[in-house]
């Protein structure tokens, strides 16, 4: 990616995720960026992924958290989470038939997604789980489905990945959990999840040991990028369990136990 010229590498940037948008927008799908669009470091990834907030006509909804456990980051071949934003747009309302599309993934992940309640900006010391914790106003029930415009997403590398926006597509918004939640352990807490015939079940110990301690990755994150995480805004925080298979007319049933349930019809 072009460096040096500070107008030419905003330029590339751009002209980066153009292409990316486009084939986001068409549901198709690239072997990777070419010579010279293609992000080398993490940082020009994040860089693209930023002109996706130019394209939404509100703020984002929210942030995603990818490869948050050893198996995804393994499947992706990363050595660590990456960071997307969640556009409104790709916000489907609970209880709507969520597209499949040109989806290539082809799967739907439950999640622990946390509501803010206060800004955290950013700083030049990483916060912690406590001082996140308390800027949290809710926990939701949430499915995400991701894809990505990558052909084969597990060469891609991080650095493309975080410029693909972390593989996001869709996300599902669920209930609020009872406020009884913060006294719940989420890393024992079981999530049973079922699609078709195809039943598994997880815990929040499969989203970076603890889903506030992913929570809280996100937020120093962000912070490293001079971003801040804003009240209102929405984190899901990785699938808690082997994500399940989805296809055309199927259902997906989430029973979060004490928090509740919640159901995701796809079209036809």
């Amino acid at each position: 990616m072009a460096s040096g010229n500070p107008d030419r590498t905003a330029d590339t940037a751009r002209a980066a995720s153009d292409l990316l948008f486009r084939h986001w927008q068409e549901g198709t799908s690239l072997a990777q960026l070419p010579d010279g669009l293609r992000p080398a470091t993490r940082a020009e990834g994040y860089a693209i992924q930023a002109h996706l907030e130019s394209r939404s006509a509100v703020p984002p909804f929210g942030w995603k958290i990818a490869a948050t456990s050893q198996a995804g980051q393994a499947h992706i071949n990363v050595d660590g989470p990456l960071a997307g934003r969640l556009l409104a747009e790709r916000v489907i309302a609970k209880g709507d038939a969520v597209p499949v599309g040109a989806n290539r993934m082809r799967v739907a992940e439950p999640e622990f997604a946390f509501r803010m309640r206060q800004d955290l900006p950013p700083r030049s010391t990483d916060y912690d789980v406590s001082e996140v914790m308390a800027a949290v106003g809710a926990l939701h029930l949430a499915v995400e489905v991701p894809d990505s415009r990558f052909e084969d997403f597990t060469v891609a590398g991080a650095a493309q990945l975080i410029a693909d926006n972390a593989c996001a597509h869709l996300f599902v918004l669920g209930p609020e959990a009872p406020a009884s939640w913060r006294d719940i352990d989420l890393t024992a807490h079981v999530v049973r999840g079922r699609a078709g015939l195809m039943e598994r079940e997880g815990n929040g110990a499969a989203v970076l040991g603890d889903p506030r301690v992913a929570l809280t990755w996100l937020v120093n994150e962000l912070s490293s990028l001079a971003v801040p995480l804003k009240a209102g805004q929405v984190v899901t925080t990785g699938t808690c369990m082997q994500p399940l298979p989805i296809e055309p007319g199927a259902v997906v049933e989430i029973d979060y136990g004490a928090f509740g349930r919640l159901v995701v019809p796809f079209g036809a």
